[in-house]
């Protein structure tokens, strides 16, 4: 037996069960089938505009950026941008999302984009986000061609583009439209839930930024919300 069967096997014999009581096997099937929603915080429950304005308003209180555009075609030019205020090379690398493609990085001709997974080499990374929880100014990003999973977290700097129209208030919301596009029981390899730069205080309390990612994070949201 592995630890781990070992673990469920001590638990079993103090709750006295076997784990193939029908009564506890049809409770389980149940709940997974309802999807159960637990206590929803009223801070993200506002009206489109108001909870845009909170979620920007979190991603600085987690140490992140954001600025916002009216198009996606504006976009290529705020990296740019970016990476000329903090004194980067014009140099971005990102996936083949094609939200990210319909941008035109092409015609940016300051940038030099690269696509595909990162291998730790490169500086600045561009994805697109699933959607966003106002209550928290997380992001919510999907593994796959599209959007790496490397480009989260091995570039010094994340760039984040997010449509207006996906900022919901919480994560449930974001869950619910997950299950709603992949369906039950099916989900992308990996889900990552982003909150600001990385950071730790293991040592001595002591804050760093980008101590296991990207120590600059700047979300680029898309559209207008009335």
């Amino acid at each position: 037996m592995s630890t781990r069967d070992t673990m469920f096997a001590s638990i079993r014999r103090s709750l006295g069960v076997n784990g193939r009581e029908p009564e506890r096997q049809q409770a389980v099937t149940a709940r997974i089938a309802q999807h159960p929603v637990g206590l929803i915080p009223a801070r993200g429950q506002l009206p489109p505009k108001q909870r845009l304005e909170l979620f920007r308003k979190m991603v600085a209180a987690a140490a992140g950026t954001s600025t916002q555009v009216t198009n996606a075609a504006d976009v290529p030019r705020e990296v740019a941008a970016l990476l000329r205020q903090h004194n980067l090379p014009m140099k971005i690398r990102r996936g083949d999302d094609p939200r990210l493609v319909a941008c035109g990085f092409e015609d940016e001709r300051t940038l030099e984009v690269a696509t595909g997974p990162s291998d730790g080499s490169d500086l600045v990374a561009v994805s697109h986000a699933f959607g966003a929880a106002a209550e928290s100014g997380t992001l919510m990003l999907l593994s796959g061609p599209g959007n790496p999973t490397t480009l989260n977290f091995l570039p010094d700097t994340h760039v984040v583009v997010l449509d207006a129209n996906d900022v919901a208030g919480d994560y449930e919301t974001l869950w619910q439209r997950l299950r709603g596009i992949y369906g039950n029981g099916v989900m992308p390899r990996t889900v990552n839930l982003i909150t600001g730069p990385s950071r730790s205080a293991d040592i001595e309390q002591t804050l760093i930024l980008g101590a296991h990612g990207p120590r600059r994070l700047h979300v680029i949201v898309v559209g207008t919300l009335a």
